[in-house]
This record gives C-alpha cells, structure tokens and sequence, in this order.
C-alpha cells in the first residue's frame, strides 16, 4: 500500500496544487542535473537518494521524472523506472537537420508577419542576452536563449510548425546546454540571433532562412566539439 507522503490521490484540492508546484520545482532542479552532467547518459535515477538529497518525498519525484520524460530528456523502462535519455550520434544529427529546416521554415513567416511590438520584444531578449553573455554565466544566458527561440517560434503564426519545432528543440536539450557551457561561444552564439532579428526586422523572408537556419547548423557543430570533448574529458 502506498503512504500518503508517495501519492497525491487523497490530497485535498489545496495541497494537490501545492503538490504540483513542489513538482515544478523539483522538475527544475533534476533538469539542472542533468544538462549539467550531474547524472550521466543512461543513468538510473534512484528516486528514494534523490528525494533524500532534495528533502522532499517521491511523489513529486516522479511527477517531476514524468513530466521530463514528456520533453524527451528521460526514459521510463517498464519494471525499471526512470532514466536519463541521450540521444545516439545519428539520432542527434537526424533531429539537428530537421529541426534546422523547420527553424529555417519559422523565420521566412515571422519575417512575412512580425510587429514592431515583437521586433522590440526580440531586440530586448537580444540586448539581454548580449549582456549576461559577457558574465560567461550560460545558467543565466540559456533561459533568455529558449525564450528568444520559443517567441520566435509563437511569431511564426503556424501552431503545429511551432509544436514541431519546439519539440524537435526538446530532443536536443541536453546537447545545446552543454554546447554553449563550452568554451566562449556566448558571444558567438548571439551574433546569430541578432543576424535573426536583423532580417526578420527587415522584412527579409530568404535573409531570414539563411540566418535562422545557419544558426541550428552552427549549432550543432558546437555541439559536435562539446561532446568530443567531453567524451575525451572521460577517457
């Protein structure tokens, strides 16, 4: 029989919501752990030590395991539990190529739609990233980098390309995170997005695929460099 402190079933609709946000935020935290290599590729993730180290119970342990599974950065395993998903070389680079079109795709509508308003709130995200990117601090930059991506993706005026991209994007969590963690590319990283904003600022549908999909494609060989390193860094 489960205890109480392991199911939300006969909590009350107060502390069900509580729950829930004791969730998101456990959510958070086995997130950080895992971009940042805290649990390595194909790691079980032992819930009753991670509930221990975090001081909470199981519940919103595996609430939080359920809802990254959903992102695509853990894997349930029947009979087995939770574990931390990575993807193969040739996964990552099949997602990358897609997700390098479709992104492309977004950028020729946001240039053919977009508002003055929504210009603003780019160069906003831009300007702030600009300035965190000269901390080197890629726990603060990379929040305002999946906010830039995701209101670009909303600006596209097409709900189902932005799902799939945005999804795609999901898949590739843990490879983009490590990616601008390495060496200085913050900075690199940025002028991209501003090359974005530049033509979709101007209107500029075919300036605007070259740019949005020039940056997944800079990316990705970020990411290639990041995770050869990191593999001979285990050697």
């Amino acid at each position: 029989m489960a205890k109480a402190s392991d199911t939300t079933a006969d909590l009350s609709p107060i502390d069900f919501l509580r729950t829930r946000s004791l969730a998101n935020v456990v959510q958070h935290e086995i997130e950080r752990m895992i971009v940042e290599g805290e649990f390595t590729p194909n790691e079980r993730i032992n819930e009753n030590a991670l509930a221990q180290q975090l001081k909470v119970s199981r519940g919103p342990i595996r609430e939080a395991c359920s809802a990254l599974a959903a992102l695509g950065l853990i894997q349930v395993i029947p009979n087995r539990g939770f574990f931390v998903r990575e993807l193969s070389d040739e996964e990552a680079r099949d997602v990358t190529e897609a997700r390098a079109y479709v992104f492309a795709c977004m950028m020729m509508s946001v240039a053919e739609r977009i508002t003055n308003k929504e210009i603003a709130r780019l160069r906003a995200l831009v300007d702030r990233m600009d300035a965190l990117a000269k901390a080197g601090e890629v726990s603060d930059y990379y929040p305002v980098n999946l906010e830039f991506h995701s209101e670009l993706a909303k600006m596209c005026g097409n709900e189902r390309l932005a799902q799939i991209y945005l999804g795609l994007a999901r898949e590739l969590h843990i490879q983009r995170y490590r990616a601008l963690a390495s060496d200085a590319v913050l900075d690199i990283s940025n002028r991209e997005h501003r090359a974005i904003l530049d033509a979709v600022a101007a209107h500029d549908p075919q300036q605007a695929f070259t740019a949005g999909r020039a940056h997944i494609v800079n990316g990705a060989k970020r990411t290639r460099r990041a995770t050869e390193a990191l593999r001979h860094g285990a050697d």
